[in-house]
């Protein structure tokens, strides 16, 4: 018999306020805007090593920890080819295909290993995070991990890896 074990964890401070644009195939993209983000995080294991799947007082931390990574940035998908992006002393100028330029202190950037800053290439980036900090700290791997951004309330996009 195969049994499998879940958490699920979504805290009020599971959160991120930052801003992006998207960039379409067409080379065109869309404006400058910002969302307040809402995390949630479900992990299965196969079993319950301790009588827990992980502890809820070390998870959390975590995921606070790479939200907080991602708060009141701007982000820019560093993988995209879609935007070219010169590091300027203290900031990066940034030029889309449709000719918009951009300058920004390096200090108001993220530039996150993703093709786009869609909710969905979001979620793929904070699974690997965390799945990376739980990884290191604690040399554990969850057999699923499933990540939620949610971009407005109602409207999110989720990733699950296994």
């Amino acid at each position: 018999m195969n049994t499998e074990y879940s958490i699920r964890v979504y805290k009020q401070y599971f959160n991120f306020a930052s801003s992006h644009f998207m960039l379409f195939k067409d080379g065109t993209r869309e404006p400058l805007h910002g969302h307040n983000y809402r995390v949630t995080l479900k992990a299965d294991a196969i079993d319950l090593e301790g009588d827990m799947v992980f502890d809820f007082l070390d998870i959390k931390p975590i995921v606070r920890e790479v939200c907080d990574s991602l708060d009141h940035k701007l982000l820019i998908p560093g993988e995209s080819t879609m935007i070219e992006i010169l590091d300027k002393d203290t900031n990066y100028e940034m030029k889309t295909l449709d000719g918009s330029f951009f300058s920004m202190p390096k200090t108001d950037v993220l530039i996150l290993p993703i093709l786009n800053t869609s909710a969905e290439r979001i979620a793929i980036y904070i699974t690997h995070e965390i799945k990376r900090l739980v990884s290191e700290r604690f040399s554990f791997q969850f057999k699923n991990i499933e990540v939620e951004v949610e971009e407005t309330p109602g409207q999110c996009a989720v990733y699950r890896s296994e």
